[in-house]
């Protein structure tokens, strides 16, 4: 395996400016299960889209936006191909998460292209962005995917399902849906600012900056009882794995390394689709072992990023089908 590793986004390239963000509600309730996506050419036609965006986007002064120009995991249908979750309202705790990527004709998608180890990249974060899990789903060999991921407490959760299909020209697509993990829920408040996160004895400090509608560099630098660490094992193909999500409506980007050596600097290139908080959660291998450092970052309205920073709190790991971290 090669030890320096050309950055490479499994989203497409971001939008400069977007519409207003979902807000993330503050009250306390039950949450309920979500509506199911349907499938087949209606699907691919009339694409669902995340709430709040009907009106705003191609919608706004008789303009029309493509679903390629929008920050992905915002449709749960793109490019003809559907997220179809077939378990919505898990329980609380460690449960087995079922879903499929449909076509345009409402069938099961078994082939894909592998991109960095894996076929298809899923991720699942809270709502409130305190939960995020990157899992490793198996597929069958009728199209559906399987595994089992540990989510801690009830609320809103969305799923993210990054792949690209074996198909001529097909390109990556990133589709979000939602998940409901039914009880009693009251929203927490994203970590704060901080310069470090700390995981497992690894301190973690992020540098950089995030600018809305800039590339910048973020670099991630990993220490273990205060000596860098030097000898990161390659993860996916990379020194490290970076996932950003948008405070709102958890608007997707997912990057990794650009080139560089094991350690201890981690450097990644990235573009803010929009002013706002983002939360950055970093998968790390070390002694055979990935854990996951997370992040809170602002970008600022005017083209400034506030620094980066970091959060010591919440529920960040990594989940293979049995073993979890974070």
């Amino acid at each position: 395996m090669n030890t320096g590793v050309k950055i490479t986004a499994f989203a497409a390239a971001l939008a400069a400016t977007f519409g207003t963000a979902y807000g993330v509600g503050k009250g306390v309730g039950p949450v309920e299960e979500p509506k199911k996506a349907e499938h087949g050419d209606h699907a691919a036609r009339d694409p669902q889209k995340e709430p709040g965006q009907e009106g705003h986007a191609g919608h706004e002064e008789g303009t029309t936006t493509a679903a390629s120009d929008l920050p992905g995991g915002l449709q749960v249908s793109q490019d003809g191909y559907t997220l179809a979750l077939e378990t919505p309202t898990p329980a609380a705790g460690r449960s087995t998460l079922k879903f499929s990527v449909r076509d345009a004709a409402g069938r099961k998608v078994t082939a894909f292209t592998t991109e960095h180890g894996k076929e298809l990249h899923f991720i699942v974060a809270s709502r409130d962005l305190n939960t995020f899990r990157h899992l490793h789903p198996v597929r069958a060999a009728d199209g559906t995917w399987s595994v089992d991921a540990d989510l801690p407490a009830a609320g809103g959760y969305k799923a993210f399902a990054d792949f690209k299909p074996a198909a001529p020209g097909a390109k990556g697509v990133t589709l979000g849906a939602d998940l409901a993990v039914p009880g009693a829920y009251a929203p927490k408040p994203l970590p704060a600012v901080a310069p470090t996160a700390n995981v497992d004895g690894y301190q973690v400090r992020l540098g950089g900056v995030l600018d809305p509608g800039k590339a910048g560099e973020l670099r991630l630098t990993v220490t273990k009882g205060g000596k860098p660490v030097t000898d990161l094992e390659p993860y996916l193909g990379a020194y490290g794995h970076l996932v950003a999500l948008r405070d709102g409506d958890l608007a997707y980007l997912h990057v990794h390394p650009n080139e560089g050596g094991p350690g201890p600097d981690v450097s990644f290139t990235a573009t803010a689709p929009s002013a706002g908080t983002y939360r950055l959660f970093l998968d790390f291998q070390h002694e055979g072992k990935v854990r996951t450092a997370a992040f809170t970052v602002t970008a600022g309205a005017t083209g400034k990023a506030t620094a980066p920073a970091t959060s010591g709190t919440g529920e960040a790991g990594h989940d293979a089908g049995g073993h979890a971290h974070g």
